[in-house]
């Protein structure tokens, strides 16, 4: 049994889970004003057009803030105290996540920390991306 909620695709989420599904941070961009984004939708959030393609990001990113939850959220029971993170992609956008492969204090987790993705299988559909320091195995 997972130890998170399990997140249900949609079609405007689909390619993003089926490229996690294959180890894949999959995240749209815009066509028209060059603009990265996340989360997934059919249409451009800096310029409205709809002329939006799907890529594959690096993975890679920087810490921008974060909150270490101690106390049990429904369906987290077995993962306390956990990082709540927020990410600002290397390609530009920001996506909320975890931080995992580290202890969770305060001191392991500066403001700008390098980080990269790394996956977790909740099941044969889904896959989630967490987020880890560069360079932790």
């Amino acid at each position: 049994m997972p130890k998170r909620p399990i997140p249900q695709a949609t079609p405007e989420t689909a390619e993003y889970w089926d490229g996690a599904r294959r180890g894949e941070l999959r995240i749209q961009r815009c066509r028209s004003c060059g603009k990265a984004y996340f989360f997934p939708r059919p249409f451009c959030p800096n310029c409205s057009s709809k002329d939006v393609e799907w890529f594959t990001a690096s993975g890679k990113g920087k810490l921008y803030s974060y909150v270490i939850n101690h106390r049990a959220a429904y369906g987290f029971d077995d993962i306390t105290p956990y990082v709540i993170a927020v990410v600002q992609l290397d390609e530009g956008p920001r996506m909320m996540t975890n931080i995992v492969g580290i202890e969770a204090t305060p001191e392991n987790l500066p403001i700008d920390l390098p980080v990269e993705v790394t996956w977790e299988k909740l099941t044969d559909e889904i896959t989630i991306p967490l987020f880890k320091p560069q360079g932790v195995a």
